[in-house]
Order: C-alpha cells, then sequence, then structure tokens
C-alpha cells in the first residue's frame, strides 16, 4: 500500500529570484492537488536560499487554503529553533485551517549548517535537549485542558489553555525524523512512525527491518507494527522523462548542482570560523547519484518504487525539483510519475484494502 509524496524543497539561488520560486512553490502544489499526491511535505532551512520559503508553517496556510485534498506536512519543523508554545500555537491553527489535513514532522533541526543556528542565537550542541523539551511541552499544549506549567532547562513557562483548540483529536499527526538506525530504533522502542533520510535501497531494507524487529521486541503487537511501517517514510530524489537517457540528462546536472549549493555556505563558515558540524570522511548516500537519485522512464522509476514497495515501508517522499531546474521540467516530471508510475501500484492497494 505505498503512498507517494512530493516534498516541495526548491531552492532559490539569488533573493532576486525569491518572490518567483515562492509563487512557483504554490503552483507546483496545487498541481500535486490535482494529480493525487498523498501529502506536500514542507522543509525549514534558513539564510542559504536552499529552501526559497524558508518556514513551513508560514507557507503551510497557504498551501491549504490553496488546496482541496493534499495533506501537508512538515519534513521538519526545525523545533529546537522555536518557542514550543509559540509552534504549539501555530499548529493548532494551521489545523483548523486544513481541517484535519496536517501532518506535524518534527526534528530537532539541522545536523550540517551551523549559521542557521548562530543566526536564532541558538548554540548548535544545545539542539537535541532543546528539541526534545520542547516535543513535551507542545504535546502537553494540545492536550491539557488546564494549560500548561514547565520549568526546564531552557523554558519556564505558565499558560492558560492553548487557543485555538485543535481540530483534531487528540493533536495533528505527529512524526519524527530519525537520520540514524540508533533514532529509528529509538522510535520503535516507543511505538512511534519515522521518517528516514536518504539512503541506499541496501540501507533501506536492512534499517526497516531492524525497526520493525525492535518495535515487536518492545512488546508492541503485530497490529501496531502494521501501523508504524505504514506510517513511516522513506526520502528519495526523483526525476521521470520519456526515456532513461532524456531523464538522466535533465536530472543528474541538477542534483549535482543541488549538493554543491548546499554544500558552498557550510565551507564558507568552516572557512572562516573552522565550525564543522559533522566530520564526513566519504561522501555520505544522500550526496551520490547511485544512492539518492531515481530517475529513468516511468517503468525505470516504477522498478525502483517496487524495491522500495516490498521493504514494508509506508510511503515515499519524493523530491521531483532539484536545484535550479526550471519548474515546468519539475511539473512535467511530477505529471510522468503521477499517471505512468503511481497508477502501477493501485492493484497493491486494492488488494490491501479488500
Amino acid at each position: 500500500m505505498l503512498k507517494f509524496s512530493n516534498f516541495l524543497f526548491t531552492e532559490s539561488r539569488e533573493p532576486a529570484s525569491d518572490a518567483r520560486v515562492i509563487r512557483e512553490c504554490l503552483e507546483e502544489a496545487k498541481l500535486c492537488d490535482e494529480l493525487g499526491v498523498e501529502v506536500i511535505w514542507l522543509a525549514e532551512h534558513h539564510f542559504d536560499g536552499n529552501c526559497a520559503y524558508v518556514d513551513p508553517t508560514t507557507f503551510a496556510a497557504a498551501v491549504l487554503a490553496a488546496t482541496k485534498r493534499v495533506k501537508v506536512g512538515f519534513a521538519v519543523a526545525q523545533v529546537s529553533l522555536h518557542h514550543p508554545m509559540r509552534l504549539a500555537e501555530q499548529i493548532a491553527l494551521l489545523d483548523n485551517l486544513g481541517e484535519g489535513r496536517l501532518i506535524v514532522g518534527l526534528g530537532r533541526g539541522t545536523a550540517y549548517n551551523v549559521y542557521e543556528y548562530q543566526g536564532y542565537g541558538i548554540d548548535w550542541q544545545e539542539a537535541h535537549a532543546r528539541y526534545a523539551e520542547a516535543e513535551a511541552i507542545m504535546l502537553k499544549a494540545w492536550t491539557s485542558p488546564e494549560g500548561v506549567t514547565h520549568k526546564g532547562q531552557f523554558w519556564d513557562i505558565h499558560a492558560p489553555r492553548l487557543r485555538p483548540d485543535c481540530f483534531t483529536k487528540p493533536h495533528p499527526a505527529v512524526i519524527r525524523a530519525a537520520s540514524s538506525e540508533e533514532g529509528a530504533l529509538h522510535l520503535a522502542q516507543r511505538g512511534l512512525p519515522f521518517m528516514m533520510n536518504v539512503q541506499s535501497i541496501e540501507v533501506t531494507r536492512q534499517r526497516l527491518a531492524a525497526y520493525r524487529t525492535a518495535l515487536a521486541e518492545a512488546g508492541h503487537d503485530e497490529a501496531q507494527v502494521a501501523r508504524c511501517m505504514a506510517e513511516s517514510w522513506v526520502w528519495r530524489n526523483v526525476v521521470v522523462a520519456e526515456t532513461d537517457a532524456e531523464a538522466e540528462r535533465i536530472g543528474v546536472p541538477a542534483f549535482e548542482a543541488m549538493q554543491e549549493q548546499r554544500r558552498v555556505m557550510r565551507e564558507r563558515v568552516y572557512a572562516e570560523q573552522g565550525i564543522r558540524m559533522v566530520k564526513e570522511t566519504v561522501p555520505p548516500a544522500r550526496v551520490q547519484v547511485e544512492t539518492a537519485l531515481i530517475h529513468g522512464s516511468p517503468a525505470t522509476v516504477a522498478a525502483k518504487m517496487a524495491e522500495i514497495d516490498r521493504t514494508g515501508v509506508g510511503g515515499v517522499i519524493c523530491s521531483f525539483r532539484l536545484g535550479p531546474m526550471p519548474a515546468e521540467v519539475a511539473n512535467e516530471s511530477i505529471r510522468l510519475f503521477m499517471t505512468r508510475v503511481a497508477p502501477e501500484f493501485q492493484p497493491r492497494r486494492a488488494a490491501a484494502a479488500e
């Protein structure tokens, strides 16, 4: 029962392009709604143009207003950069605007871009602790009719009941990001679904198998294991064209340019400040064409999606517009995917529903 979604994570290479790219993002969201995409995922990144609309909570309001059916999710909201009560309040409003179409993806924040923390005056080494404390506050704010009283490491809060009340009870659907196997297994212990970052198909198989095993070993019954698998997602960059050769021609240069764009600011900060959040001795899977990019004709891409389907995961987060790729090229890729790849999986969906 594989679901397909679009990660709307579009770069703007210079400030003069920002307004145009933001408009194009909204048009892409409307196209996805028309074509039957399951979820539009929104990112959060700051100061570098790698995510044109920057703020997923603000942009989600525009997407929800412009669409009718598609769900809107965060992949992810960088919780460590926000005041938890303010973020909980914004999400409650979005849940009402979308009448339950919101999926709240939560994470600590970037593991790579130190300047995002510096720009908000936050020590990046506090990110995980801030995230854990903030998540607990948000969950209490959404569910506690008597309000929130909290005294912790980062926040001292005494607030009445949060308003508006959530549309979804007890609160909007929440999913967490896990960039490592350790993180995925920790969520398995809690009986929670997760979002996996870009990995090779081999690592994807291994990690999902370990996650499924950990769910069972933690005492979760077969129904809960099935729910967690069905609500978990893996991420891939995807380019579809009429032929394999055409997909390679348009997809590989765009993917490589995207990776270079994301690397430049980190390297500039390292040269100026000597700060690097992650030391990588070999290029990770997320930046290599062979492991991070699915590209080809509809038949080729469908075969790759079938490999993912066999892992048992619930859905694929597809990034269609890569780097400097023009909007019209990405939109055609989305059309081909939804009209000639996604239908190949409909019999599986029908069989699963019977």
